[in-house]
């Protein structure tokens, strides 16, 4: 019996801007080197099911599309599977065009069926030209009446290597409506459920999902898959822990699958994540993809990696990102046709082998941010690379209207940023890691934000202290962050209706036309710039009226490290666009917190060679399975 790979799917959502990820029923023109879009084929009312949808007379339809193009780089480089079958059922008069792409975008066909009545057509086709890249997928051009495309997958005879299921591990604070909404998108997809052990809901919230009005029904009908488990809070990184804490302890499991709870599941995209885990000739990492909530077609990048210099994250290509695909369809993305390999995904949606948690142990304590990047490296060390599958994806809400390099997260940043770094940088002192640490406390301070300046000063505090500050402030340094926000007055976003705030000198609009003296500085000038921007807030304090009434007012997008400085206080919105801040310089704190910045980050270079021993050595202690059980256990 063959092993499906892969399905082909539709939305499940009436939503138009989803379909460019499941099909490409346009026709695509070019003006002014742009590729545009011209509807002219299939619309959301042509999908007729999850496995169905409808071909208009004498039209063509490709499904060379993010979900159901088949990935063929990605299961040649790390499965056995060699041959794979495409299984196309249809009925009406049509022709069924197979294709091929290479890692240079560049297409050929490679199967033709001319079929009619109800039909099933097959096409076996070898995996074995697909090194650098490249994706299969087919297209149906109907004939003389509409056409029916009545279900299609992907399928192999090769067995695959381990045949274990995987628990999903969704970790949530405050967000019950969109896991309501995950459970019952799990709940509608038996075929899903198929390789999936058990569901750990993991609340540390005040605002519980088992006190919704619609957890009852879909309890219900998850049944025993269903585990709810409320702990403190204990950031993503405590939940995701105790995910893999739960797992471990099923030996039906051979995997755990994480899942943010601000998103909105592709359920295909589960069921392929786990079939390739199972298929992959190693263990290996599976990620997903993230797309936008709020901007569907949009896909957040392809492969994020970690570059060694500066010990920084950021995406492959990451000038071309994100990708848009309602503007740019997959054959037009020659890039996105090229095997990219990933040093790491995000846990929005990651799959992890048991094995691999028993060998490389649980996430570090770090509550939020760089957990999922350190575990990737840490598993790296021990031979097991990360994957970011294509055709596995799903919907976070975005980034957009966001700015967490200032809120409290500023201290998670800074921080387990440099532990990362102590933990696995190959270079001394971390390379560049530091001198940038201190390039962006400059910045904050001469942009008059001094909040996160004092978090990432903490930040450097507790890094000096030793590892074993990790596990002890785990539940306590969220709450203390949020707590020094109230002794700075630019972390109060204004929006009473009623107080209509205005800056002295009205507002600054920078356009690309008429760009700033200062504008994005660079090389001798960025030095001069820098130098007097510094000297200024350190001997001049602020004009009186302008620590009255802010001088001058900034959009967000024009409130940049470079133009701020020039002023005393500025009026600048905020990143939801919900109100707006108040940002005053003050000498005494601006000294202070850069005397502080300067000495803190001297003693960390003087001690990063003492202070990666320790790390390292400490390492096995911080992650270990026992040791979060103490923490998970510990009073609130």
């Amino acid at each position: 019996m063959p092993f499906v790979l892969q399905n082909v799917v539709f939305p499940t959502d009436r939503d138009p801007d989803l379909l460019p990820l499941y099909l490409d029923a346009d026709s695509w023109s070019t003006i002014d080197e742009k590729p545009v879009r011209v509807a002219t084929g299939a619309h959301i009312g042509d999908v007729l099911g999850r496995e169905s949808v409808r071909v208009r007379q004498g039209r063509r339809t490709s499904f060379a599309s993010y979900f159901n193009a088949f990935p063929a780089s990605y299961w040649q480089h790390w499965t056995a599977v060699r041959t794979v079958t495409l299984t196309v059922r249809t009925t009406g008069d049509a022709t069924v065009l197979v294709y091929r792409s290479n890692g240079s975008g560049v297409q050929q066909r490679i199967g033709t069926a001319e079929v009619a009545g109800q039909a099933t057509s097959s096409f076996d086709i070898a995996l074995t030209q697909f090194s650098d890249g490249g994706w299969i997928w087919f297209d149906i051009v109907s004939d003389r009446a509409d056409v029916t495309l009545d279900g299609a997958e992907w399928t192999t005879e090769q067995r695959p290597a381990r045949e274990g299921r995987a628990s999903l591990g969704i970790t949530t604070y405050n967000k019950p409506t969109y896991c309501i909404e995950t459970l019952e998108a799990l709940a509608a997809s038996p075929g899903v459920r198929e390789v999936v052990d058990r569901i750990f809901l993991i609340d540390q919230g005040t605002d519980r999902v088992d006190q919704q009005p619609a957890f009852g029904e879909v309890s219900d009908a998850l049944g025993e898959q269903l585990e709810l488990i409320t702990q403190r809070n204990l950031g993503g990184s405590g939940g995701f822990a105790r995910a893999m804490h739960e797992t471990l302890g099923r030996p039906e499991s051979d995997f755990v699958q994480l899942l943010d709870d601000d998103v909105r599941i592709e359920p295909e995209s589960i069921r392929r994540s786990i079939v390739f885990g199972r298929f992959a000739t190693q263990p290996v990492i599976v990620g997903a993809h993230m797309f936008d909530l709020l901007d569907r077609p949009k896909l957040h990048a392809w492969a994020e990696v970690v570059d060694e210099m500066p010990f920084m994250w950021r995406t492959l290509y990451q000038e071309q990102m994100p990708h848009d695909f309602g503007q740019q369809n997959l054959r037009q993305a020659k890039q996105l046709h090229m095997r990219m390999d990933a040093d790491y995904n995000g846990w929005w949606m990651c799959l992890i082998p048991t094995s691999v948690i028993a060998e490389v142990g649980l996430p570090l304590p770090a509550f939020i941010k760089w957990d999922d990047a350190e575990y990737s490296l840490r598993a790296r060390e021990h031979g097991v690379p990360t994957v970011t599958l294509p055709g596995a994806a799903l919907w976070h809400v975005s980034w957009v209207g966001k700015d967490d390099a200032i809120d409290w997260q500023a201290y998670f940043h800074a921080r387990n940023r440099i532990v990362a770094g102590l933990l696995h940088s190959s270079i001394p002192e971390g390379g560049t890691l530091l001198r940038h640490s201190r390039r962006m406390d400059l910045k904050h301070l001469m942009m008059m934000q001094y909040y996160p300046t004092a978090l990432r000063n903490l930040a450097l505090r507790d890094v000096l202290s030793g590892p074993e500050h990790m596990r002890k402030t785990l539940a306590t340094r969220m709450p203390l962050a949020r707590k020094l926000a109230k002794k700075f007055p630019e972390t109060i976003v204004h929006k009473d209706p009623d107080e209509v705030l205005h800056s002295r000198r009205g507002r600054q609009v920078f356009e690309l036309r008429r760009r700033h003296e200062f504008d994005n500085p660079t090389g001798m000038r960025l030095r001069i710039f820098t130098a007097r921007a510094l000297l200024s807030h350190l001997l001049r304090g602020p004009a009186p009226e302008n620590v009255e009434v802010p001088e001058v007012e900034f959009g967000k997008e024009d409130a940049h490290w470079w133009r701020v400085p020039a002023f005393d206080s500025a009026l600048v919105s905020a990143a939801d666009g919900s109100g707006k801040q108040i940002y005053t310089r003050d000498r005494g704190t601006f000294r202070s917190m850069l005397f502080d910045s300067i000495r803190l980050h001297r003693r960390l270079k003087k001690q990063w060679p003492r202070l990666a021993r320790e790390y390292r050595e400490a390492l096995p202690q911080l992650v270990a399975d026992n040791e979060w059980v103490q923490s998970f256990e510990a009073d609130a």
